[in-house]
């Protein structure tokens, strides 16, 4: 036997060795077939998640699923204003260690492309920039040949290749960041910045090129990249995109897995089908990189979210729902794609190309390499299907499809034939104990503190214009503007219908007068008009403008207003309308609101204002108004929920951390009545739902935000109520797989599976044809054998998952004929 010594000393030598290999550098570089890792080109699927909008806690799990969903590599921006916030001071902690969600990506055997920016759109507020930026002395304009800006772009750009560079997380010093990004689809708005422009995406590729990192930089969108940059695509569809450069591969960044949601629009959706059609024929037609956009979209936490009027949640309809469930079939159907594509990597950066083009939007694409041959038949026709007949066999192909056959024989898929469950989630309270459901809560309440504001007018700073509201460096949505109007009965707009009349920039806007409301308005307040009392003498106007998000995209963004920029008193002589300007008038400010700067809804109980909260006469429907209650955190590891059901808009904090913006505006317009065809160009208003529901009723609360344990309500849930609302029916629910459909054709195996639980009942099971939807399946006009409900019963029930394969082997024979394809469905529940 070894002595302890010897056994410690091989133990090590193996460790540093495997250590060793880890840390070793490895070539990254390009041809124009694919990017080519230690001189092997590759087929790359990567996806995009973003380290802030999920927590540093949910990363390991999120990059498992990844890596097991077929991934090669995770894309993430860098967030300039998340990382400094105040200028020259940084932040690298928490949910914004870049560091940490890098080496997360490393240790589950991912690959990292690093979008630097540092603009990155994203529906991120500003695009990403800090605001303080925009005050900076001498700065004219963002993304174009300005010194001013350019040195701070620079000063950060450095700052984060350095720190990576510090860790060694390039792959040329053995890291796992294969390419990096600098600026972001410049090319769709470059044109109004003509020569500037062109000078500044020339600076940001010397600047790139100047920090030799040993992997190539992209910048996506940007047909006219300078060398040695490489231009990438960004849409719904890139199968017929062709870089400029001879030399560059065909990319994909932003393949766009569904949409963002706008508050007050409805839900968008884009099918597992046609996601999956927009890959393989890209594949198909020689595209060898390929990034979802988003791989798990998460949480716009806090004041983040951008646009402005995007919402709080980001799951973007993702593969990786919000909250790091798996969204099915959209995951798996996907999962299915990857594990082919791997399979015929080599054919198909290696192969030799040839594509036919047939009738009717029909193409065949025939991959040869080392004797073997690889088919795409794809069919692009949006309504009827093709019979291909490829070397004396037919084959059948689903309109708007792509079938992939590894020896142009055998079809093993077809983007538009989902073997992969459908999993319908449920949200549930806490059924042992009550815990956290409305009538559990017990609520205190405190108004917000306004008579400085809107009864005597006092501000912080003072000017004699109306300012922007991003002069406040964006530490506050809130911002209010004060001013006196003196009147007499002789001024020349005295009537008695005076109207106030505001044009503005920002979302939202709270009219106050003399102390008492006016009125409000929201959805783009670019002129707001309203009746308006006023008195001889002198009178105090309130405004408080409140921010949705700064714009984050488009030509010269940054200049765009927030908040006022004129107002005048408009009245009336006769049939004359006469106004009074007050844009010149000295006008006070104050930024944020008197709870913010007090930190009530901070976990700390023994803070100044943990006394001055009421009990009694919970009030209802009232404006600017603090509530607060305790519980205790939901039993078990499901992801966690808030129901803020009956509130108006603001802001949710659990423990001190800030959920984000809340608003239970409803979802206007109408909704398609016919169900969803994914077959035809998908686009962010096809499959719409939710149509007069709130945007967003439920709000995620991340495990890690709450407290543990036996203590009974030891987590604090605190809301700002800004235009009014009644608490009492907010609740903690959790979110977990309630319902699971299958579908399976003939000799495929359908996979059903309860993650984390066991399946508890088979309500549907067919082998045939089946009509309606999950949750409303029927038999159809054929069927197989009248106990498939005891073969899945005795495969299934009490499992966590099981697979049957649908032929008739399993289910004996059917009385299909072939104008009906069979398929095994089976509906059950975790």
């Amino acid at each position: 036997m070894a002595s302890s010594n010897t056994i410690f000393a091989l133990t090590f030598l193996v460790f540093a060795s495997i250590t060793s290999l880890l840390a070793c550098a490895y070539e990254v570089t390009h041809d124009d077939r694919a990017i080519v890792i230690n001189g092997e080109r590759r087929v790359l699927l990567s996806g995009a998640i973003h380290y802030p909008r999920s927590t540093a806690q949910m990363w390991p799990d999120l990059m498992k699923k990844a890596k097991e969903g077929g991934l090669d590599a995770i894309e993430t921006y860098v967030f300039w204003n998340a990382h400094e916030p105040v200028r020259r001071q940084y932040d690298f902690s928490g949910n914004h260690d870049l560091i940490k969600f890098i080496k997360t990506c490393q240790e589950n055997g991912l690959y990292v492309v690093l979008r630097i920016g540092p603009y990155v759109c994203a529906e991120w507020n500003y695009g990403g920039f800090p605001v303080w930026l925009h005050n900076r002395p001498g700065l004219k304009a963002f993304r174009t040949n300005d010194q001013v800006f350019m040195r701070e772009m620079q000063n950060f750009t450095t700052l984060i290749v350095e720190k990576v560079r510090k860790e060694k997380l390039f792959a040329s010093q053995g890291g796992p960041i294969i390419l990096a990004q600098i600026e972001n689809e410049y090319g769709n708005i470059n044109g109004p910045y003509g020569d500037d422009g062109k000078e500044y995406i020339n600076w940001c590729a010397k600047l790139a090129n100047s920090f030799g990192i040993g992997v190539p930089w992209i910048m996506c969108q940007q047909h006219d990249a300078p060398e040695p940059m490489l231009e990438t695509c960004n849409g719904w569809y890139c199968d017929r995109y062709k870089p400029t450069n001879p030399t560059t591969p065909k990319m994909w960044t932003e393949n766009w897995t569904g949409w963002f949601k706008s508050w007050g629009g409805k839900d968008p959706y884009r099918t597992a089908e046609d996601l999956a059609y927009s890959v393989a024929r890209f594949i198909q037609l020689g595209g060898t990189f390929q990034n979802y956009y988003m791989y798990h979209g998460g949480t716009n936490f806090g004041r983040t979210a951008g646009g402005p009027y995007i919402t709080t949640t980001y799951d973007y309809n993702a593969p990786l729902d919000e909250y790091g469930h798996l969204n099915q079939p959209k995951y798996g159907h996907l999962k299915e794609l990857h594990s082919v594509l791997h399979s015929l990597e080599k054919n198909i950066v290696y192969g030799n190309i040839t594509t036919t083009k047939l009738d009717n939007s029909i193409q065949v694409t025939v991959y040869g390499f080392n004797g073997t041959k690889t088919c795409f038949f794809s069919n692009a026709n949006e309504t009827a299907d093709a019979t291909i007949n490829y070397q004396g066999t037919d084959y059948k192909v689903p309109a708007w499809s792509v079938s992939i056959l590894p020896d142009c024989k055998t079809e093993v898929y077809n983007t538009a034939k989902v073997n992969t469950q459908t999993t319908v989630m449920v949200k549930e309270g806490d059924k042992a104990t009550d815990e956290g459901s409305a009538a559990a809560l017990r609520w205190s309440w405190r108004p917000e503190m306004v008579d400085d504001t809107i009864l005597q007018g006092k501000g912080q700073f003072s000017a004699n214009q109306i300012l922007d509201q991003k002069v406040a460096n964006d530490v506050s949505d809130y911002i209010w503007y004060m001013t006196s109007v003196n009147l007499d009965k002789d001024d020349p707009i005295w009537s008695k219908d005076m109207r106030l009349r505001v044009n503005g920039t920002g979302q939202v806007l709270h009219v106050y007068a003399n102390g008492k409301y006016v009125d409000s308005q929201w959805n783009d307040y670019s002129l707001f008009e309203t009746n308006i009392k006023l008195n001889p003498g002198k009178n105090l106007l309130t405004l408080l403008s409140a921010s949705i998000g700064f714009q984050n995209y488009g030509a010269y963004f940054d200049l765009g207003g927030n908040g006022l920029y004129g107002v005048e008193i408009v009245g009336k002589k006769g049939d004359e309308t006469v106004s009074k300007n007050l844009g010149s008038h000295k006008w006070s400010y104050k930024v944020g609101l008197h709870g913010e700067q007090n930190k009530l809804f901070s976990s700390n109980k023994n803070s100044r204002s943990a006394s001055q909260w009421l009990s009694d006469n919970l009030p209802t429907a009232r404006r600017m108004t603090w509530y607060k209650t305790s519980f205790k955190a939901p039993a078990g590891e499901d992801p966690v929920v808030v129901d803020l059901m009956g509130l108006g808009k603001g802001f949710a904090w659990v423990n001190g951390n800030n959920l984000g913006r809340y608003w239970l505006i409803l979802a206007k317009g109408d909704c398609p009545t016919e169900p969803c065809d994914y077959r035809g160009p998908y686009t962010n208003n096809k499959c719409l739902s939710n149509c007069g529901n709130p945007t967003q009723r439920f709000y995620h609360v991340p495990r890690s935000f709450l407290n543990h344990g036996d203590n009974n309500n030891n987590n604090d849930l605190v809301l700002f109520e800004e235009i009014g609302g009644t608490p009492s029916l907010v609740r903690f629910q959790t979110v977990r797989p309630g319902t699971v459909c299958a579908n399976a054709y003939e000799n495929k195996a359908a996979e059903i599976s309860c993650p984390g639980r066991n399946i508890t009942e088979i309500k549907y099971a067919n082998f045939g044809h089946t009509r309606g939807t999950c949750g409303g399946f029927e038999k159809g006009l054929c069927g197989g054998a009248e106990d498939a409900m005891d073969i899945l019963k005795t495969a299934c029930l009490g499992k966590e998952s099981c697979s049957v394969t649908a032929s008739e082997s399993v289910f004996g024979a059917t009385n299909c004929d072939g104008s009906h394809t069979k398929k095994l469905v089976v509906e059950a529940v975790c």
